[in-house]
């Protein structure tokens, strides 16, 4: 879930800083990354506004790639996470455009690959992550993952600023925009925002066929209390029930004795 080696040092405000103060504040070099310290960092986020789209590509993996791995929170993910929220409205990311004739690359846009890696992040430290590993001593679990707490602080200030996507006038915009938003407004100080976001989830889900999208969408309306059963579509039905099978398989076969294993044999 979390990674740590030591409290983590960078701030984590309710408002969003500003990029050029992040990068000239932050001690990169003190800061854990899954293979080291951040101190390559600065040169990698710089990258991720330069005009020329094959350089902003380049800087994804390098900025990061270089802090997320395997689901984990490194002490340099919040303000890399800081640095990214608040790139989102430059030019050279706010202002680039899908493929030739339209079609969007495989890979999508920068600001479409910014929003996706937020709210990916954003998911790797929600109340869902936090329950399963700390059960009944959540307070006691986020003390031992100083990162995943910062990460958690922040989501106020991220928040800010991928809200301003969620009326963009591009779908694929839009879409990546509320996923991210999701996971954040679990944070107590943003849960007026419920109502907001249903709306634009059921929005998602009148013109999306996208499968992650709608999956994150819906988890989001059953976690609000919403009745989704008029929403879903035969296609939404058969992937929740698909994943119920595979909840159940799993149950059985953890429920098969101390070892492990299914009660009695499959019937190859």
């Amino acid at each position: 879930m979390s990674h740590s080696r030591r409290p983590t040092e960078c701030p984590h405000p309710a408002e969003l800083p500003s990029a050029d103060a992040l990068l000239e504040t932050t001690d990169w070099g003190s800061l854990a990354t899954p293979c080291g310290t951040g101190e390559a960092l600065p040169a990698a986020l710089t990258r991720l506004t330069d005009p020329d789209p094959a350089v902003r590509e380049s800087a994804l993996p390098d900025a990061l790639w270089a802090v997320t791995h395997q689901n984990s929170i490194y002490e340099a993910t919040v303000p890399v996470a800081l640095y990214v929220a608040a790139i989102l409205d430059r030019p050279a990311v706010a202002t680039d455009r899908p493929g030739r004739d339209g079609e969007t690359p495989r890979t999508g846009p920068t600001l479409v690959r910014l929003l996706d890696w937020l709210g990916d992040t954003a998911y790797d430290a929600d109340d869902e992550c936090v329950a399963l590993g700390g059960g009944d001593h959540v307070e006691e679990f986020l003390d031992a993952c100083p990162e995943m707490r910062a990460f958690r602080d922040a989501r106020p200030a991220l928040f800010s600023a991928v809200r301003t996507h969620l009326g963009h006038d591009r779908a694929d915009v839009r879409h990546a925009a509320l996923v991210a938003a999701i996971p954040l407004i679990e944070h107590p100080a943003l849960i007026e925002h419920r109502a907001d976001l249903a709306d634009h989830a059921r929005r998602l889900l009148a013109t999306s066929t996208e499968r992650r999208h709608r999956d994150r969408v819906f988890d989001g309306l059953r976690a609000w209390g919403h009745d989704i059963s008029g929403l879903e579509t035969a296609s939404d039905i058969a992937v929740r029930e698909h994943y119920a099978r595979l909840r159940a398989a799993r149950a059985s076969w953890s429920a098969g004795g101390p070892g492990g294993g299914y009660s009695e044999d499959p019937p190859f």
